[in-house]
């Protein structure tokens, strides 16, 4: 059977669909999963990501043949980058791909919230956000998975044996820890911003929240991860010789666990920051971004 007749089309609205999710769309019987299934699921995962941006951006493009220095300016990615937040991991891998970016700079609010403007680029006005062409793309996941398959020319894809690995920790990262970690700061902002009068009282309800719920998650999951991490021949997540889509989006959880986790984060998990924090793109990025807590 050809790799032609085994590929279906991405589903329509989702160029980043990977053939290995839709399966067959012929009724020739199919044959059965090979010994290298995580090998073929990676290549074909990368390759159909890779080919559905490059589809859905083409009617955007056809025919553009400018050489126009101000319309090539206007073909840069545009970073809105919010200080202090998980866009800076998108700074660290735009820096990491070498390709030319452009970032926008929002402050927060005394509130600590994103500031309106950011709703004029996105409806929920949250952060990071690129605009890449005539693409406008919210979600740390999906911004990172974008341009790795756009722009990676092969490279931070895992390898055969990291391949599930790369895949949980892409989706762990903002599914699963992220929420427990915002969870934590909430209640610890709480008490801070009550009136004088009640503070008392909801220090002490924020406290046996953490204490209760957070608390404990919040270490369930620092073990895990550490747990991970010391398996990992690397240090990365998937544990290749160099970073994957798992290790920029983990990067955020890692050094919010090390801040403000309670000692919670393992001798492993600051290794794995401090690589990160290590790397040339990680400092350039730094520089660019402006203000950071957890650097």
């Amino acid at each position: 059977m050809s790799t032609q007749e085994q590929t279906a089309p991405a589903p329509e609205g989702n160029p980043l669909a990977p053939d290995l999710a839709t399966g067959p769309v012929h009724s020739e019987p199919v044959a059965a999963p090979s010994e290298n299934v995580g090998e073929e699921a990676t290549a074909g995962a990368t390759a159909a990501a890779a080919a559905g941006i490059a589809a859905a951006t083409e009617s955007a493009v056809a025919g553009d043949v400018s050489t126009d220095p101000a319309a090539a300016a206007e073909k840069k990615i545009v970073l809105h980058h919010l200080d202090d937040s998980r866009s800076q991991r998108v700074l660290w891998l735009l820096e990491e791909l070498g390709v030319p970016y452009e970032i926008k700079y929002y402050k927060r609010l005394p509130s600590k919230t994103a500031p309106p403007e950011l709703k004029k680029i996105h409806p929920l006005g949250k952060s990071p956000i690129i605009t890449d062409g005539p693409i406008t793309l919210a979600e740390s996941g999906a911004i990172v998975e974008y341009l790795i398959a756009k722009y990676g020319k092969g490279r931070f894809v895992p390898t055969e044996e990291g391949w599930v690995d790369n895949l949980y920790y892409n989706h762990y990262s903002e599914g699963t820890i992220q929420p427990i970690l915002v969870m934590g700061l909430i209640f610890t902002l709480i008490p801070q911003r009550s009136p004088f009068l009640i503070r008392p009282i909801t220090l002490a309800i924020c406290k046996n929240v953490l204490n209760v719920l957070v608390d404990p998650q919040v270490k369930a999951n620092a073990a895990m991860i550490e747990a991970h991490l010391a398996k990992s021949p690397s240090g990365w997540f998937a544990g290749g010789p160099e970073p994957t889509s798992a290790d920029f989006l983990m990067s955020f959880a890692c050094e919010t666990l090390i801040a403000r986790g309670g000692n919670s984060a393992g001798e492993k998990t600051k290794a794995f920051v401090s690589m990160v924090h290590g790397r040339d793109a990680y400092k350039r990025g730094l520089e660019k971004g402006g203000s950071y807590a957890y650097a």
